[in-house]
């Protein structure tokens, strides 16, 4: 007796395994016919199913057969983010999950998995005694003692963990401690990184003399973890340069906890901190306190940020004879929550404290301001030339404060025109009359810039836990570090509450996905994305438009990626929605470049009036329908035509 098992390519009949009986394997030949035989084998699959019919892969393949009713070819966009464990190893792994071991073999499985796990790195212990010049320094490694106890020279530092690396994780400890004389330049730490753990301890601490210039920290990264801790403490007649601290971010924590603190006779100079950022969150303490005779110069904090979360505390606070400017806090900022307390609190003589531009805001916060130059002494001139909309100013001194303006404005003034673009991508949402053939229209960059992760095999995601304090022990994750703050808020998220008429899950399996989108819309489902990111930032002609269920108001289930060690999307149906596929075309040569899957939301009534599409578009919640194109590795689902 023989038994072919045969499987189907574009409807050719290919005979890949013939297994001539024997008593002690019948019983695995009915387990793979069970599993095997007919069903489909699209693109790279049948490769797959000759390796090992028992890989994670294999098995979605078997399983969206047996969930989905169509026969339409599966995605290789979603497939191609299945696990790549291999048979052996997925049952290795599955059995340390369900054991809660699985940490002990971390970072074996994060590489095999392919997930975001952060390294565990080792610091270096080199000190570096002679003046030097580094011009790239990229190892991952802690770098412990630079430039300590330098007299006179000079050093220059370039480029510390620079270039769009995923999860770099760096501490640098000591950079010039206790010299006299010695003049230093650093020129970028940590810029162009995602999702990044940077930090900082000491720069010109305890020095003499000299200079320092630091010119770029962290500066366009996405979802940066940032922390600085002191610069310039107990320096004596030392001029001190910070250029820009984590400008043009996108999203992430960064802090600041001490610059020129106690210092003598110093020239302090921080010219831009957060600037041009998108949804950050930011702490910065003690600038300048306890300085005596220093001149002090903070230009801007925050300026031109979306939705920022600021908490700046103790600015001169207890200096002596002191010089102090802040020019910029929040101005043209976008909505967010900010607090600034203790500005020249219990400042003594020196020349007038000036602070220009609190909070000229649109679409204002949330902003507190508290103890401005209270407990000042009675000879010390403060000037507020501008004080922001909106905001609550708290405790201040009730002498020698000048306020040359404190602008009030309508609540119903918002960000638009010019300003919108700063904050709303030339593309990113759109009328539904714009899908027309034809139509030259705005792309916005479609490309996706998170790391690349897989999901995880059923067989193990069952097994892991799903709370926060569970995970950071699965993955080793330290408090307060960048992947902690990822997990909260993933979690977080999906732990919470459907918004109004919202169907949601997350899912971290493709198994899962395929279930949930089966309970939304039934059986018979199929997967559509955006097929390239093809004119990205450019311009484009839309051309063949297809409306999906004939352009009429369909269900949909749109899934999105979450920061996640593992590939987790957040998905969810919302109803009222028209779904639409278009090529894109060249729009000069007409020749197509794309094929993009838009869903326009007919219901916006729900929306916050300060959302980008109406900052974008004009208009307000429930007046208007707002469209936008489905973005690199998310997806949605609909029902087959």
């Amino acid at each position: 007796m023989k038994v072919e098992l045969n499987m189907h390519n574009n409807n050719t009949h290919k005979q890949v395994m013939i297994i001539t009986h024997r008593s002690s394997l019948f019983l695995l030949i009915l387990l793979l016919s069970t599993f095997c035989v007919g069903f489909a084998v699209e693109d790279g699959e049948a490769e797959a199913q000759k390796q090992n019919p028992f890989t994670p892969k294999a098995f979605v393949i078997r399983y969206w057969d047996r969930a989905i009713s169509n026969k339409l070819p599966k995605s290789s966009f979603l497939l191609s983010k299945a696990s790549p464990l291999t048979a052996s190893d997925a049952a290795t792994y599955a059995t340390l999950a369900a054991a809660n071991t699985l940490s002990t073999r971390l970072p074996e499985f994060c590489s095999a998995a392919h997930l975001l796990c952060f390294p565990e790195v080792s610091p270096s212990l080199d000190n570096h005694p002679k003046d030097s010049a580094f011009s790239v320094y990229n190892d991952g490694q802690n770098f412990t003692n630079y430039g300590t106890d330098r007299p006179d020279g000079l050093d220059s530092f370039k480029n510390y963990s620079n270039g769009f690396f995923n999860t770099p994780v760096n501490d640098f400890r000591r950079y010039s401690r206790d010299s006299a004389g010695h003049n230093e330049t650093f020129t970028s730490y940590g810029d162009g990184n995602n999702v990044v753990d940077q930090s900082f301890h000491t720069y010109g601490t305890n020095t003499a003399g000299g200079a320092g210039d630091f010119k770029s920290y962290g500066a366009n990264s996405n979802v940066p973890n940032l922390g600085f801790t002191t610069y310039s403490t107990d320096g004596v007649g030392r001029e001190q340069k910070f250029s820009q601290y984590s400008e043009n971010g996108n999203a992430g924590d960064q802090s600041f906890t001490s610059y020129g603190k106690e210092s003598l006779g110093a020239a302090n100079d921080f010219s831009g901190y957060g600037t041009n950022s998108n949804v950050a969150s930011s702490g910065f303490s003690n600038y300048a306190e306890k300085g005596t005779s220093a001149k002090d110069t903070f230009t801007n904090y925050g300026v031109n940020m979306n939705n920022p979360t600021e908490t700046f505390k103790n600015y001169a606070k207890d200096s002596v004879f002191a010089a102090e400017k802040f020019s910029n806090y929040r101005d043209q900022a976008n909505v967010g929550a900010d607090s600034f307390q203790s500005y020249a609190e219990g400042a003594r003589g020196g020349d007038p404290v000036e602070f220009k531009n609190y909070g000229k805001s649109f679409n204002e916060g949330t902003d507190t301001f508290k103890g401005y130059a209270k407990g000042a002494d009675i000879d010390q001139k403060v000037n507020f030339k501008g004080y922001g909309v909106n905001n609550t100013f708290k405790d201040y001194s009730k002498h020698g404060i000048s306020f040359a303006g404190y602008t009030k404005r309508s609540s119903k003034q918002s960000l638009t025109g010019n300003l919108a673009k700063k904050w709303v991508e030339p593309g990113k949402f759109f009328r539904e009359r714009m899908l027309k053939s034809g139509t030259v229209i705005p792309m916005p960059d479609v490309t996706d810039k998170m790391p690349k992760r897989s999901f995880l095999p059923r067989s193990i995601l069952t097994k892991l836990p799903f709370k926060s304090s569970d995970l950071k022990r699965v993955f080793r994750i330290s408090d307060n570090s960048s992947m902690d703050k990822m997990i909260v808020d993933s979690v977080g998220e999906c732990g919470r509450a459907p918004s109004a008429g919202e169907t949601k899950r997350c899912v971290g399996s493709i198994e899962d996905m395929i279930d949930f989108a089966a309970s939304v819309l039934g059986r018979n489902v199929t997967v559509r994305a955006t097929e390239n990111v093809n004119g990205s930032g450019k311009t484009v002609m839309v051309g063949r438009v297809y409306g999906v269920n004939g352009g009429k108001v369909t269900k949909s289930m749109s899934c999105h990626q979450s920061l996640f060690p593992y590939l987790l999307y957040y998905c969810h149906s919302v109803p009222k929605v028209r779904v639409y596929e278009a090529d894109l075309l060249n729009p000069v040569t007409k020749a197509k470049i794309n094929h993009g899957v838009a869903i326009c939301h007919l219901d916006t009534t729900a929306w916050s009036p300060t959302h980008g599409a109406f900052m974008a578009l004009g208009s307000g919640p429930g007046r208007i329908e707002v469209c936008h194109w489905i973005f690199e590795n998310d997806m949605t689902w609909t029902t087959a035509d």
